[in-house]
């Protein structure tokens, strides 16, 4: 079996009669998403490859996932925003898009940061509709009893902002 984690992916060599009982029946149950524990000693295979000599498996933590999907990549959207962590799982490409865009977004931080600049964060619901000119989506805050608007437009809050002195 390969397991797989942010740095790559490795071959796990196991045997049936170097495996406890236990760990063996828990190997055959593993799926795509199961978070492992595995115990022994590395070993090259003949390709040259460093494979884990599995004597032990410790643990297993089952996450669902799309099952029919799994092994092609998840082709329904719905599944793919909904579940991100399966996507993850299954999809490299997508693995890799959030990587770059970590990498660019932390690029962007630091240049903006270098140069004195603050990172604010303004609210999504507010209490009245502003910054444009369309209709904005409107809820009830039950708690609070009172109604929001989704903001359209950051526009009023980056202005009290600068007269802030940010």
């Amino acid at each position: 079996m390969h397991i797989l984690d942010a740095s790559g992916k490795l071959q796990l060599y196991l045997q049936q009669h170097q495996l406890p009982e236990a760990s063996y029946g828990l190997a055959k149950k593993l799926d795509i998403g199961d978070i492992i524990g595995v115990s022994g000693t590395l070993f090259r295979t003949r390709t040259q490859e460093t494979d884990p000599d599995g004597d032990g498996i410790d643990a297993a933590h089952q996450e669902p996932s799309a099952a029919s999907e799994k092994y092609h990549g998840l082709k329904d959207v719905e599944i793919r925003y909904r579940q991100r962590y399966v996507d993850l799982i299954v999809n490299q490409t997508v693995r890799e898009t959030f990587r770059k865009r970590t990498r660019i977004v932390q690029a962007v931080r630091r240049f903006f940061g270098d140069r004195g600049f603050l990172e604010v964060e303004t609210p999504m619901m507010q209490v009245i509709p502003g910054g444009a000119n369309s209709q904005a989506f409107k809820t009830h805050h039950n708690t609070l009893d009172m109604d929001l608007y989704l903001r359209i437009a950051p526009e009023l809050y980056l202005k009290r902002l600068l007269v802030g002195g940010v």
